[in-house]
């Protein structure tokens, strides 16, 4: 356990008076007190990280490519209108934080946003600023337009749980030759005091090395250098005690945070304009070196723009005055291309955007290469070499099944030695050489009749090993290399008993399957305790809500109670549904912002009964419209004329939605603090995030949440554990095709991989980011693969499958790049051939994975229609010339019979009479 500030305080007290030498008027513990309390422990250092990670998210994925944008535009834009649009995206009470940008950062789940806000407002700063280049954090942001060339400044500081942190950055459109040497010499100054400050250095020594090294490569900005280079941060957002100055005679200790404030000031440009340099990062002190905490848009291809093609201060003269303009030698490298020397505007913002797309794309491809080397390592440490794998048969064991326990027991009906099925023991007795021998209804596959001359025979099939060639023998049995009777047959004169007897067996066979197929459904379903009722107050209630699964009867609305340990719903026909908080997996809460229900959903770890049916998941919602709202008017329309009415009912529904979400939000706040002790937190969908897919038979718009995908607005109800799922294969991905789908393989192979199907390609670039965000590996094919029998092989040996590659065969490092996956040299013997894998439907005798959502199932629901052959596996350019030029000439020798020349042909003919097969023939 860690010593606390004030232990250190103390044993450093006693230190210091040990000394004999030392009276208690020369005792001075503020520099002891003040270098202890600037440095962090681990949970402080965690908040600093996290408010570092989110500042630098807000910077790179909004700030940066928002400013961009104005300068690109040119967009009327006032400084203070952009700074209130970054702290817009920290939202309010009644509009949360806007996940496009936070969900850019991958441990937004964990973040606690209420505890989230900035430490001062966002400042931005442009050569129009009335203020002026002011680098303290005390200026506001004018009220006056962005300028969209010369010198802009943008700071801004996040606090996360009382710990603060701080970034800085400025950006440069159309730079001269000395503006960009003056920021790469803060860039390469940053670097260097990032070296420089470590445990145990003097503040003083490291202001004194920052000048040395500003006036040993450019001395003329040392007087232009700022007095001090930042200040310490924690709870405070600005140290006093610890500033970075010349005049601190401080020491730098482990862990401390400090704002590294670097910048130039007063500086004048060659038309005599002041401007300012500023670059600020927050870093900690570690023992060999500062570690900086804060990144992102700080490189010059990210912060100096090119938008003309020459600087004001290098504009040719005379007849070079159309010359395409050329980079400086010792500049970045322009972002345009030029024709007469004018700067195609479209085509560098273009090419700065693909450079951009290049970059994410580069990063999501080494993540998902990280993501798929864990997964082959997970995979080989989790499953042992005697392979693991049991083919999803470790619940399947040798059946015996007893029909009467003695002779005794058996029916008075067997003394005639005759057939008989006796019903109530699910039994068939059989006379076999005199002696009536019983055979339970399990023990027999079918029976069968057939007539021969005046007989008719009864044939008798009995289950027995190697009828099912195989692939789907599942049936064990205790001695497999004993003698098994395979079928008894009889013989008969009386047609009609045996015809009796052969629909007795059947529909006994019949009544067993039924039997023991509901069994199977019903072994997962588990039989809750009791719920403990809150006494002595009221409890919390959700009225007038209705209940999904629904129950049998009327539909009639019903309350929703919470108790010690689960929660009642009761509906007004006095049904009762019960609970229990350990049986809930995931709690939603799904607003009625774009939907016309607000939702409050469970998802259960195990099955309840509803009624007569079992489920997984159960919602209470209540309606958004107000069906006794009156939308007529009545007498307003008296004195009324034009849409004020319509507008105020519109207000009045908005107002509505809002305090339903806001009543509900908080009923389902209460659910998840009543179960405090079962770790059930709310989850709320991301609507931003969402995409439209068919996971069942119709399409869902599929929302992700912070730890699963849901849809919850219609049954059937699709939740997935983002937790549970192995790997992600993208599918039907091909230049040309509108859509396509999205395959997850769940962690534990003996479930059955879940299909969505015909999502938009438009979608793609969103949907991968997401996967990507989220740690989820994933691949990408140009064609649907037969999941049933590669799950079934896995199956077999689990281990087998990772030591020959594991998911490698879907493609490549990580498969998002086709080309990627199409160069890869290894094969494995998961590779199928493009024929065999768009064959997706798979016979009975293939796998046990026939039941599962393939996707060549009718919830296919892709938009090409019959074009599958034309797509996927169509003719080659070549073949379809040829056919081309074939049908051309056809046609010109139909033209010639005819008696009328090629231009005939291309006129319509007319009354064309339909065939039955569907073709038309011309009257000519």
């Amino acid at each position: 356990m860690k010593e606390s500030h004030s232990g250190k305080l103390a044993s450093e007290w006693k230190k210091l008076l040990s000394d004999s030498s030392v009276t208690c008027e020369q005792v001075d513990i503020a520099p002891a007190v003040s270098a202890f309390m600037a440095a962090k422990d681990d949970e402080e250092l965690k908040s600093v990280q996290a408010a570092a990670s989110l500042t630098s998210t807000l910077l790179k994925y909004h700030v940066a490519p928002k400013l961009e944008s104005i300068l690109d535009k040119e967009s009327k834009t006032t400084h203070d209108m952009f700074a209130a649009q970054i702290e817009a995206r920290l939202g309010d009470s009644a509009k949360g934080p806007d996940m496009k940008v936070w969900s850019r950062f991958k441990g937004h789940p964990d973040i606690d946003f209420p505890s989230l806000e900035f430490c001062y407002p966002p400042i931005v700063i442009s050569k129009s600023s009335k203020s002026g280049y002011d680098l303290r954090y005390t200026v506001e942001s004018s009220d006056d337009n962005i300028a969209h060339k010369g010198v802009l400044l943008v700071s801004l500081g996040l606090r996360y749980k009382s710990y603060c942190t701080n970034i800085a950055r400025t950006f440069i459109v159309d730079p001269n030759t000395a503006q960009e040497m003056q920021y790469n010499l803060l860039l390469s100054l940053q670097s260097e005091l990032i070296a420089t400050m470590k445990d145990g250095v003097s503040v003083r020594d490291v202001y004194q090395h920052a000048l040395a090294y500003i006036r040993e490569r450019q001395p003329d900005l040392e007087k232009h250098f700022v007095k001090n280079l930042g200040f310490g941060m924690g709870i405070e957002f600005r140290d006093s005690a610890y500033v970075l100055s010349s005049k601190s005679a401080r020491t730098l200790k482990k862990n401390m945070i400090f704002n590294l404030d670097l910048g130039f000031s007063d500086l004048t440009d060659s038309n005599g304009q002041k401007y300012s340099l500023h670059l600020a990062d927050t870093v900690k002190i570690d023992t060999s070196a500062s570690v900086l905490m804060t990144e992102g848009s700080k490189s010059p291809k990210d912060t100096l723009f090119f938008l003309n093609p020459e600087s004001e201060d290098e504009k040719p003269k005379g007849k070079d005055k159309n010359r395409a303009f050329v980079p400086k030698a010792n500049g970045s490298p322009t972002k345009q291309k030029t024709i007469a020397g004018k700067v195609l505007r479209n085509q560098t913002r273009r090419a700065a955007q693909d450079e951009v797309h290049q970059t994410a794309l580069a990063k999501l491809i080494e993540h998902q290469r990280e993501l798929h080397e864990r997964l082959q390592a997970d995979g080989l440490q989790k499953f042992s070499e005697d392979g693991g794998g049991n083919g999803g048969k470790e619940g399947k064991g040798w059946k015996k099944f007893q029909s009467y326990k003695g002779e005794g027991a058996l029916p008075i009906e067997v003394e005639r030695l005759r057939i008989h099925v006796d019903r109530k023991t699910q039994t068939v007795i059989l006379p076999i050489h005199g002696f009536a021998v019983p055979f339970h209804i399990n023990t027999i596959k079918n029976a069968s009749k057939s007539d021969e001359g005046d007989f008719t025979y009864l044939r008798i099939n009995f289950q027995t090993p190697g009828q099912l060639a195989g692939k789907k023998e599942d049936t064990p049995f205790e001695d497999p290399d004993a003698t098994f009777i395979r079928s008894v047959s009889y013989r008969s004169p009386d047609g009609h008993r045996f015809d009796n007897i052969c629909k007795q067996i059947t529909d006994l066979k019949k009544e067993a399957n039924k039997r023991e197929q509901q069994k199977k459904e019903m072994a997962d379903v588990i039989e809750q305790g009791s719920l403990v009722e809150i006494k002595g107050r009221r409890p919390a209630k959700m009225t007038e809500a209705f209940i999904r699964p629904a129950l049998d009867g009327k539909r009639l609305p019903g309350e929703v109670e919470i108790h010690q340990n689960g929660i009642r719903y009761q509906s007004l026909g006095s049904q009762k549904v019960d609970i229990l908080f350990s049986n809930v997996k995931h709690l939603f809460f799904q607003p009625c912002d774009h939907e016309l229900l607000v939702v409050v959903h469970l998802n259960l770890k195990a099955p309840i009964m509803i009624g007569k049916k079992k489920a997984f998941d159960i919602q209470f919602f209540r309606e958004a419209t107000d069906v006794q709202f009156d939308e007529t008017g009545n007498r307003k329309r008296k004195h009324r004329y034009g849409d004020e009415d319509e507008i105020e009912m519109e207000q009045q529904e908005r107002k509505r939605r809002t305090l339903l979400n806001k009543e509900i939000k908080a009923f389902a706040e209460k659910i998840a603090e009543a179960a405090s002790a079962s770790t059930l937190e709310l989850d709320i969908p991301f609507r931003e995030l969402s995409f439209e897919g068919v996971p069942f038979r119709t399409s869902a718009r599929l929302q992700p949440t912070t730890e699963c995908l849901v849809h919850l607005t219609d049954p059937p109800f699709l939740v997935v554990t983002l937790a549970e799922i192995e790997i992600a294969s993208l599918e039907r991905v091909q230049y040309g095709l509108k859509q396509f789908d999205l395959v997850f393989i769940f962690k534990d192979f003996t479930k059955t991989p879940l299909h969505i199907n015909s999502i938009q390609s438009s979608q793609m670039d969103d949907v991968k980011n997401w996967l990507d965000s989220v740690d989820i590996p994933m691949s990408e094919g140009p064609v649907n693969l037969n999941w049933g029998p590669i799950m079934k092989h896995i199956n077999e040996s689990p281990y087998e499958f990772f030591q020959q590659g594991g998911w490698t065969f879907l493609g490549g490092a990580g498969g998002v790049e086709s080309d990627h996956s199409e160069a890869s040299d290894s094969e494995s013997e998961f590779e199928a051939d493009e024929e065999e894998l768009v064959s997706v439907a798979s016979s009975d005798d293939a796998s046990d994975f026939n039941d599962s959502n393939a996707s060549g199932s009718d919830a296919s629901g892709s938009d090409f229609g019959g074009g599958d052959d034309e797509s996927d596996e169509g003719d080659d350019w070549d073949e379809l010339e040829r056919k081309a030029a074939k049908a051309d000439q056809k046609r010109a020798e139909g033209g010639r019979k005819a008696g009328s020349d090629d231009s005939d042909n291309d006129r319509p003919k007319k009354k064309a009479t339909s065939k039955p097969n569907g073709k038309t023939k011309g009257k000519r």
